[in-house]
């Protein structure tokens, strides 16, 4: 019996992928539970419309950030912080405190995205921005003394 996965399902596949299953697992645990629908013409016909969209909806988002990644090459940013005896730091510089430098420059990034190095003191670092999943940028964040 062929089915269409309308979720994802353990050791079976993912959404939208089309799978052969046995005639009882499909109609005992599958299909009750909208888990699936039986692969007809009708349903296959939506099903490979959907996985159009979904590739269109990809190469998109991948174009879009490979754009917004051309764009952060050449941003720099400058953060102010408490440095005390020695160059040494109070506290620390986290992803909120790019996230918020950029966002001052009209620049969306959220902080989950960006990837810090070890940051002891004043100078120039560069930070890694993970713009989509297979995509990322650099930018420079200097450091300076308040």
């Amino acid at each position: 019996m062929k089915v269409i996965l309308q979720q994802d399902v353990k050791k079976l596949g993912q959404k939208g992928d089309i799978v052969e299953v046995s005639e009882g697992y499909g109609r005992n645990f599958l299909l009750p539970r909208k888990a699936a629908v039986l692969a007809n013409a009708e349903n296959l016909n939506v099903a490979t419309a959907k996985a159009g969209s979904k590739a269109r909806k990809e190469a998109q988002a991948t174009d879009e950030a490979k754009l917004m990644a051309k764009q952060l090459e050449s941003v720099s940013v400058t953060i102010p912080v408490r440095i005390g005896e020695g160059g040494k730091l109070f506290g620390s510089v986290t992803g909120k405190d790019v996230s918020d430098a950029l966002a001052k420059q009209n620049i969306d990034v959220d902080k989950k995205k960006i990837v810090l190095p070890t940051i002891t003191g004043a100078g120039e670092y560069e930070v890694v921005v993970k713009v989509h999943p297979s995509i990322q940028s650099k930018i420079k964040v200097n450091i300076v003394a308040e």
